[in-house]
């Protein structure tokens, strides 16, 4: 069976942290209530200090709505954010506080960054990032997602996502 690659190349819609034109880019197709995903995340922010500017990071969101209730809010809540600049310090703390996630902590997370809480919910209301946020997961499908997370290592699809498994397949790219 072939390795699974990505079809949807990374854009300027992506969101990247770090330098785009470095050697590895590490994407991951992530659901902001998958207790996985909230495991990898900190095994994802040691692989960035360990490899500095040859890696950068890209994230997807790819929310498991038949199993996690706010996912798809949490999600819209980032793409949201990033129309403020703040898509990373939202993943951050949402991922940081995942225990906490409800409706009223993506709010007071909003606030607690500087942002506008009652623009949020009119982006809820308006339904503004459902349009983005299913792109986003059809082209995880297309990229053979069916779980999160889901690691890539330029546009390869890694196994598992041990740090060990994933810093072999950046290691391997350098």
């Amino acid at each position: 069976m072939a390795t699974p690659v990505l079809p949807p190349p990374i854009g300027p819609r992506d969101h990247a942290r770090g330098r785009i034109d470095a050697p590895v880019v590490l994407l991951e197709y992530g659901d902001f209530e998958c207790p996985q995903c909230a495991r990898a995340y900190p095994i994802v922010r040691a692989i960035e200090r360990q490899f500095g500017d040859r890696l950068c990071f890209v994230f997807r969101s790819f929310p498991l709505t038949n199993v996690h209730v706010f996912a798809q809010r949490a999600a819209e809540a980032a793409e949201w954010a990033a129309t403020h600049d703040a898509f990373w310090p939202m993943h951050d703390a949402i991922y940081a506080e995942q225990a906490r996630l409800s409706v009223s902590h993506l709010l007071a997370v909003a606030r607690r960054l500087g942002l506008d809480a009652a623009g949020l919910e009119a982006a809820w209301g308006t339904h503004a990032f459902v349009r983005r946020v299913k792109d986003v997961f059809l082209g995880g499908i297309e990229s053979g997602v069916q779980g999160t997370p889901a690691f890539f290592v330029n546009g390869i699809r890694q196994p598992a996502w041990d740090a060990a498994t994933l810093v072999r397949a950046i290691e391997a790219h350098l």
